[in-house]
């Protein structure tokens, strides 16, 4: 049975991937399963048929015959689990390598999140440049973490798995600043993973949504 995800029908961000149903096009194209989607306005993310499958009515939603996931990060797992390619065999391997899912959205993902959004939408507040520096100290924190873990290393545990693929993606988040210029080892990170052959298709199908939607 070929999966069901759902996307925006106009992405906010212009087709630059970072909406969170890009993270999951990347593992269906990493594993080789063909999928369908389902394009939604916003205003039909919030009606009840969509909110029967997503309760804060937003995307990414998986469905698999009657099986339903939301949440990027539990549809990821899903996917890594059932299909091979994006985690190890043995057990301890795969549990570091589901970890770093957590660790992408809980603790990289919320302070990064934050200080992209404060840059976009809080730039002619009276208050936005004291709160710009303490929401970049705290990134940095993070980010300096990172780069201390990753060291030399191409992947954060061995081989490319969910794990970097969620990670990529929270990271790819900070295209709009220079951030990331201060950590070299971080943004080689990054390129690795827009240079995966399955993130350029995931990345290509969702620019295609885009720029119909931006013409029609």
């Amino acid at each position: 049975m070929i999966p069901l995800i759902t996307a925006f029908a106009l992405s906010p961000d212009q087709g630059k991937g970072l909406a969170r149903d890009a993270r999951v096009r990347w593992a269906l194209e990493e594993v080789g399963q063909p999928y369908d989607v389902r394009f939604l306005s916003f205003q039909a993310m919030k009606e009840p048929a969509h909110m029967a499958l997503h309760p804060f009515g937003q995307i990414p939603t998986y469905e698999e015959g009657d099986f339903v996931l939301f949440e990027s990060g539990a549809i990821l797992l899903h996917l890594a689990e059932h299909h091979a390619g994006l985690l190890p065999d043995e057990a301890n391997a795969r549990m570091r390598c589901i970890g770093w899912i957590f660790a992408a959205l809980n603790t990289v993902e919320p302070p990064l999140v934050e200080y992209t959004m404060a840059r976009l939408f809080e730039r002619d507040k009276p208050w936005y440049e004291a709160r710009n520096v303490m929401l970049e100290d705290r990134l940095r924190v993070r980010l300096r973490q990172l780069s201390e873990r990753l060291g030399d290393a191409q992947w954060l545990e061995g081989e490319f798995s969910v794990g970097d693929l969620m990670m990529v993606s929270v990271l790819l988040r900070l295209r709009s600043s220079c951030i990331l210029n201060d950590y070299p080892n971080l943004a080689g990170y990054v390129a690795r993973g827009e240079a995966r052959p399955a993130y350029q298709r995931a990345f290509e199908a969702q620019l295609a949504v885009f720029l119909a939607a931006s013409k029609g």
